[in-house]
């Protein structure tokens, strides 16, 4: 099989498992106040960039029953493919360096709070951003807080963790990813 295939089989896996686990965890994954525990898998593009691409279509199909609607298939799905752009970019320029993995951790968090927090005061308060900071804030905010919650408090360990594990190391080797 060659590299692109194994590229794309590998995207497409973690897209699917990242859309499973937040349709199956839906009532802490969706709305103002959501902990989004596939969220966590947003710490792969760190070792392999091309999962930044099944996660943003894993994200599409997530956010398709979304409370947020067609916003948030947009604009969830973008900040996702954002934030694991910027966890790849990470991955290439700090290796194995802590800093480089924290710094990683928080593009969820900056980039979902900011576009998400404005999805959600569209979406759901019926508010312009711009014009409404205080509910901006508030939905930023609450986005942001989930977020750092699942990427530093698991995904960050996973990050230390992972690459000691032969099976996890032998995986991103032997498929050059």
């Amino acid at each position: 099989m060659n590299e692109k295939t194994q590229n794309l089989i590998t995207a497409a896996v973690i897209g699917a498992l990242y859309a499973v686990l937040t349709m199956v965890l839906a009532p802490i994954s969706y709305g103002p106040l959501q902990l989004r525990i596939s969220e966590v898998l947003c710490i792969l593009p760190y070792f392999m960039p091309c999962t930044a691409w099944g996660l943003f279509f894993g994200c599409v199909i997530a956010n398709l029953v979304s409370t947020a609607g067609i916003l948030d298939v947009v604009f969830g799905s973008a900040a996702t493919l954002l934030a694991c752009v910027c966890i790849a970019a990470c991955g290439k320029k700090f290796g194995d360096r802590l800093s480089g993995k924290i710094i990683a951790c928080l593009m969820p968090v900056v980039f979902n709070g900011v576009i998400v927090g404005a999805t959600l005061t569209v979406a759901l308060a019926g508010l312009n951003p711009l014009h409404s900071f205080g509910a901006f804030a508030v939905f930023a905010g609450q986005i942001a807080l989930g977020e750092l919650g699942v990427m530093l408090v698991i995904g960050l360990p996973l990050m230390t963790y992972l690459p000691k594990k032969k099976f996890f190391s032998d995986f991103v080797q032997k498929h050059g990813l």
